[in-house]
């Protein structure tokens, strides 16, 4: 619930404008929080000039007082940060500290989400990583089969994937070590699963902004959450129930690898109106 403290509110109204539920009002030249619609934004806990507004529902703690040096970021130089990431599939043989997973995990905590909803979750896979990928290539590799087998147009467009996971699978029973087409040795993945795709991409577009910042490398594996999708085997080993779905696996390690350089793109396609 939240809550406003009568003797430090200036009644300035600057959170009555900027509640989006509409759930506070200006009584008595005070701010009032009806606790009716509030979807727990902390919008007015962050406009108040006075820190006259506060939750007894999230650790009250962890708000911090803006300050320009330590919050801004140059626009060319955040630009540039993004241009020059690179997904990494060559990994140090290093394991990645605790201490930045939870840093990582961090940026993905304090990503907006749709309503609010916060239903984002994080599944850390280190100790287990033998066994969920001995799940993941068996998977894709009966889907693999199971595609080629399928004379349909829409099928065919898959079947170069389709004998990737075969051959992939066949590579990996031969030498684990040197043929692990799927998480490339690295020493960690961070799967993030959530109710809704949209929230759960979003956090993990944050997450691979920290990731390159604390000098880690990553890469989305789609193969994964496609095989996550299909395996039952996989959801129960992750313990993944009800409506979270697999909406990323961030596989993350030391990069073995240097890169000098941004890389070109595509126009962007803009449509002005």
């Amino acid at each position: 619930m939240l809550k406003v403290n009568t003797e430090a509110c200036i009644g300035c109204g600057q959170c009555v404008q900027d509640c989006f539920p509409n759930d506070i009002e200006r009584i008595d030249g005070k701010a009032q929080v009806k606790n009716r619609n509030c979807i727990k934004c902390g919008h007015c806990i962050a406009i108040c000039p006075k820190r006259a507004i506060s939750t007894d529902e999230y650790n009250m703690e962890e708000v911090k007082e803006y300050n320009r040096d330590e919050f801004s970021v140059g626009a060319e130089q955040l630009l540039n940060f993004i241009k020059f990431r690179r997904s990494v599939r060559q990994f140090r043989d290093k394991e990645v500290e605790k201490e930045k997973i939870l840093q990582i995990i961090e940026a993905g905590r304090f990503t907006q989400t749709g309503s609010n909803l916060q239903d984002v979750s994080y599944i850390v896979v280190r100790e287990g990583l033998p066994e969920l990928k001995a799940l993941t290539y068996e998977t894709l590799k009966k889907m693999g089969e199971h595609l080629l087998d399928q004379p349909t147009p829409g099928a065919k467009l898959l079947r170069r994937y389709a004998k990737m996971w075969v051959d992939m699978y066949q590579a990996f029973q031969k030498n684990p070590h040197e043929n692990d087409r799927l998480f490339f040795n690295a020493p960690a993945i961070i799967i993030v699963t959530a109710n809704s795709q949209i929230n759960g991409a979003l956090a993990s577009s944050n997450m691979e902004l920290m990731t390159n910042a604390l000098g880690l490398g990553t890469f989305f594996s789609g193969f994964f959450v496609r095989a996550a999708q299909q395996s039952k085997k996989i959801m129960d080993f992750l313990n993944i129930e009800g409506d979270r779905q697999v909406v990323t696996c961030m596989v993350i390690g030391y990069p073995n690898v240097k890169y000098y350089r941004t890389v070109p793109r595509k126009e962007a396609a803009i449509y002005w109106k």
